[in-house]
């Protein structure tokens, strides 16, 4: 009688417990749907701290609203920066592009006046500097523009030809005007890129290859084509860079001690590798010291899901 009693009492509880885990269970799973709500809404930017009522909430669910309440704010003033920035960006550009461009006029037009030797030494001077100006607010907006994500790279599918004879295109001018010889690159198959913007990061590395090499010389341009990455060569026989430097080159406003007395502003190389990072590539440079630099370019091969250029 007492077995009886006791297995009784036994089945009492084990139906107790498992009664008591089935609500539980219960309880835990519309806690989790109420979270997975919660995160769903974060996630699409709809997300109201009103429309979940915190007398409902367990603990758990309402540390979890907190801090998604405090991550869509922080989202928002994310986004009301950047267009605070965006607008700072376009004022600056804007309200020196008219000066700049006046100052250039009236520098040219006084180069065709009659002046003495050392009136156009200095019109020479004004029209440099003023070039130079012009190019660093250029430069530094596209900086801007890039660190804040107003510009975003499109890649699409673009045949490596292009690219490389789109860089060339650009460069020549500037590399005859020196004597450096550039023969015309030959490459096939495609690669995943921005065409815009990867041939401006390919020209910045040109355009510093045909500055500091002397003239005379030859700058290549050249394509090796590998599983996941196409991999772009731009060497010349310039100085070359100190070991020390070529791990800071594509800092931002850096210039090797071996260049300070020449043109420039150091903002090239970082936006090239800035514009590479973005589209999932990456750079490099190998060196010798008087035998010249060859900065190499990865960008990934074929995407499955972009469009193709032609």
């Amino acid at each position: 009688m007492m077995l009886k009693g006791v297995v009784l009492l036994l089945m009492v509880f084990c139906v107790g417990l498992l009664a008591i885990l089935l609500w539980q269970r219960r309880q835990m799973g519309r806690t989790f749907d109420r979270l997975e709500a919660m995160l769903d809404a974060a996630q699409s930017g709809r997300f109201d701290e009103s429309a979940f009522d915190e007398s409902r909430l367990s603990a758990l669910e309402s540390h979890w609203k907190q801090y998604l309440a405090q991550d869509q704010t922080a989202v928002q003033s994310l986004a009301e920066e950047k267009a605070q920035i965006k607008s700072l960006i376009a004022d600056i550009s804007h309200q020196t592009k008219t000066p700049i461009a006046n100052i250039l006029l009236y520098a040219q037009l006084l180069a065709e006046q009659p002046l003495a030797a050392e009136g156009q030494v200095c019109v020479q001077a004004l029209n440099g500097q003023a070039e130079k100006l012009h190019f660093l607010i250029e430069s530094l907006v596209k900086m801007s523009r890039l660190e804040t994500g107003i510009i975003t790279v499109t890649p699409q599918n673009v045949p490596v030809q292009l690219l490389l004879e789109q860089v060339w295109t650009q460069i020549l001018p500037r590399a005859e005007a020196k004597a450096i010889h550039i023969p015309k690159p030959s490459a096939s198959g495609t690669l995943c890129c921005d065409l815009r913007w990867s041939a401006e990061a390919l020209y910045n590395i040109c355009d510093n290859a045909v500055k500091y090499s002397p003239a005379g010389t030859t700058v290549t341009i050249t394509a090796q084509p590998y599983e996941l990455f196409c991999r772009i060569d731009i060497t010349d026989q310039g100085p070359g860079i100190p070991e020390d430097e070529r791990s800071k080159i594509f800092g931002r406003f850096y210039r090797g001690q071996q260049v300070k007395d020449q043109d420039g502003v150091g903002i090239g190389l970082y936006l090239t590798r800035e514009i590479i990072s973005e589209q999932g590539g990456y750079s490099k440079v190998t060196s010798l010291p008087n035998q010249g630099s060859t900065f190499s370019v990865f960008l990934p091969r074929e995407g499955d899901h972009v469009k193709t250029v032609r």
